[in-house]
């Protein structure tokens, strides 16, 4: 039986990195497919665990030069702040060795060997990573960012050491391979810096879950006053009995065994719009569902857990989320494609450019000759391509998941921008029925009466239509006036009652079959639309399936959640807009990274080789300021990504 698990990741600093990591785990026996996110430190494996254990999957990743964080004593978020901190601390020493090394070189005379020894105590200390990492993967035919790190430092700081060491009447460039070192740590820990922004959905929902709850010791004596007392949530079994005070957080799922309030002697209101993201409160009565992560508003509440630590709808949305934001685009394969040639490609670019100089440059050509192919291995920068896509699908899934909505993959994020027809389901999906009515008289109801429309259905349909040019086609069994009232009360023109996107309304039939409403999303893809399909039972899954995008209502069937590629949870409509809304300005911002990233790179490359000299334009990008805007263009990539994050509303 295959499983699905999502791994955090330690070591990757460019997209090089992560396509060698998820390379090595599609190779092995047992691992069905694995992807390698490098904005989410994270892989999300399929495998089959008869067949491959993680302790395998740790011990090959291993070879390579990275790790998984498998153990479950090992906290993620612990081994992330310690990593952190020691990147901050090599970053702050490697600056002291530059600056160092920096008035050495110009203010002291004959100071090449205390150069040489403050540059080599750098490589040894703060620039060792480079090198580890860097032979690890040379061992398997890999190259990633580390290598040109390490090439870059070792041809400058060795050429530099013979000369002084020779006393050979010559520059070096003892100063390039320390400010290598020291900029691309500096961009590094910029770029850590301004990731940990894009998972702050991820910890915004982690931090809705409680450290401890309130145990009822023995709740059978049927006492008010039971004896309590204050445990770790980690300590909570299923069938515990816990309870809530007013303005604490519910730590798990369970079933209400008793409520009272000042409001009602019979239950207690509970705010659940941090999952569901209905605003008004939820009058919990006995036998009532409570979920994990929703706050009590007031009074005292009782409740036998159901669901405890990764089993709880907040830990399964969290994993939702956290899958998502480790999944990929179509586009980021191509890019994923690129970064694997792209280090050699940059290698052989550099050696070919020590060619030319050597071939052309006449008097003094090593030293230029150097400084040239140095500064083309430092310039070229796969970080900024292998972080375009991944940046901005972290900031755009995270967005959606503060707006109640939970996409399960990256496509359905780049799919969702083209979707120009939207196919809605009526009942439980546009409208509220009221389950409180005699349904044998129902016929004989006003509309109002039947079900209500749900909360600014009218509003979200209208922006579809009017702002993003989107055609919505409502689908109802029900009777025809009755289906031609509530579409025209939303503000829908098509109706739909059968198989075909445009049925005659004088047809009577009352029951719409799962084959009709699929056979109605394959008419319009059959015109040329992309159609996004929403519903909310089981007779939708068919539909749901077949549509280009798939979602579902948060207050529906499972199977219509496990079916979808984006779930709303709520009943508020206006998270439609929304979730187009998101899906255009992400991967607007996708190709805006892309863009740049491979702008940066076509113009600083040939920069760097000493191209203006053809043209007889004295100027050279020399290591240093190399190292510097390699740092720059990775960090812009991530700051551009996290402009998300201003995201208000679509309506």
């Amino acid at each position: 039986m295959e499983t699905k698990i999502t791994i955090p990741v330690v070591g990757m600093a460019c997209s090089s990195c992560s396509a060698h990591v998820e390379k090595k785990l599609n190779s092995l026996e047992g691992v069905k497919k694995a992807s390698v996110s490098l904005a989410s430190r994270s892989a999300l494996v399929e495998y089959d665990p008869s067949v491959i254990s993680l302790q395998q999957m740790k011990e090959a990743v291993n070879g390579i030069g990275f790790d998984l964080v498998i153990e479950q004593d090992r906290s993620v978020a612990e081994i992330e702040r310690r990593e952190y901190t020691l990147l901050g601390r090599k970053t702050l020493l490697a600056w002291v060795f530059a600056v160092l090394v920096m008035v050495v070189g110009n203010f002291m005379k004959d100071g090449a060997q205390l150069a040489l020894a403050l540059s080599l105590a750098s490589i040894l200390t703060c620039g060792k990573s480079f090198y580890v990492n860097a032979w690890k993967q040379l061992r398997h035919g890999m190259a990633s960012m580390d290598t040109l790190v390490c090439f870059s430092t070792a041809v400058s700081f060795g050429y530099s050491a013979v000369v002084t060491i020779m006393q050979i009447d010559t520059p070096v460039y003892f100063d390039a391979s320390v400010m290598i070192i020291a900029f691309v740590l500096l961009g590094r820990f910029l770029e850590e810096r301004a990731k940990r922004a894009t998972a702050s959905s991820i910890r915004t929902l982690m931090g809705l879950r409680p450290k401890t709850a309130r145990i009822v010791k023995d709740s059978r004596g049927g006492s008010a006053y039971p004896p309590l007392q204050e445990v770790p949530l980690s300590t909570i079994a299923v069938g515990d009995v816990l309870e809530v005070r007013a303005g604490e957080r519910i730590p798990v799922d369970g079933m209400v065994t008793w409520a009272n309030s000042f409001m009602s002697a019979e239950g207690a209101y509970v705010d659940e719009s941090m999952i569901t993201g209905e605003p008004t409160p939820v009058l919990k009565k006995r036998f009532a569902k409570v979920l994990a992560g929703t706050v009590l508003q007031q009074g005292t509440l009782r409740f036998r857990t159901t669901q405890v630590g990764e089993q709880t709808a907040l830990a399964q949305i969290i994993r939702m989320v956290q899958q998502a934001q480790g999944s990929k685009a179509p586009v980021q394969r191509v890019v994923d494609r690129l970064s694997m040639i792209f280090v050699p490609t940059v290698a052989a670019l550099s050696l070919l450019t020590f060619i030319i100089w050597m071939t052309v440059g006449g008097d003094g050509a090593l030293p230029h000759a150097i400084v040239s192919a140095v500064a083309v291995l430092v310039i070229a920068c796969p970080c900024a391509m292998g972080l375009a896509t991944p940046t901005a699908l972290m900031v755009g899934i995270g967005k959606a998941a503060e707006h109640n909505i939970l996409v399960k993959d990256a496509t359905a994020i780049e799919l969702l921008r083209k979707v120009n027809a939207l196919v809605i389901d009526k009942t439980g999906t546009l409208t509220i029925p009221n389950q409180d009515i005699d349904f044998t008289k129902a016929d004989d109801l006003p509309y109002e009466e039947r079900e209500t429309l749900k909360p600014h259905a009218e509003e979200a349909m209208s922006a579809l239509r009017q702002k993003y040019g989107i055609e919505v086609y409502m689908i109802s069994g029900d009777r025809e006036d009755a289906a031609a009232y509530w579409a025209k009360k939303a503000g829908i023109i098509h109706c739909c009652r059968g198989g075909s996107a445009y049925p005659p309304l004088h047809n009577q039939q009352n029951h719409v079959k799962p084959q009709d409403k699929e056979n109605l999303v394959r008419s319009l893809q059959q015109e040329g639309k992309v159609v996004a399909m929403v519903g909310d039972g089981i007779n939708d899954s068919q539909a749901l399936a077949t549509a280009d995008v798939s979602i579902a209502i948060g207050t529906g069937t499972d199977v219509a959640m496990d079916v979808a590629q984006v779930t709303l949870m709520g009943n508020d409509l206006r998270a439609l807009p929304d979730a187009v809304s998101l899906s255009r300005r992400t991967v607007s911002m996708i190709h805006q990274n892309l863009f740049w990233a491979f702008i940066y790179n076509m113009v600083c490359i040939p920069l760097a080789a000493g191209l203006p000299y053809a043209f007889g334009i004295d100027f050279q990008i020399t290591p240093m300021w190399a190292s510097a805007l390699m740092a720059l263009s990775s960090v812009s990539v991530v700051l551009n990504s996290l402009r998300l994050n201003g995201y208000k509303d679509a309506w």
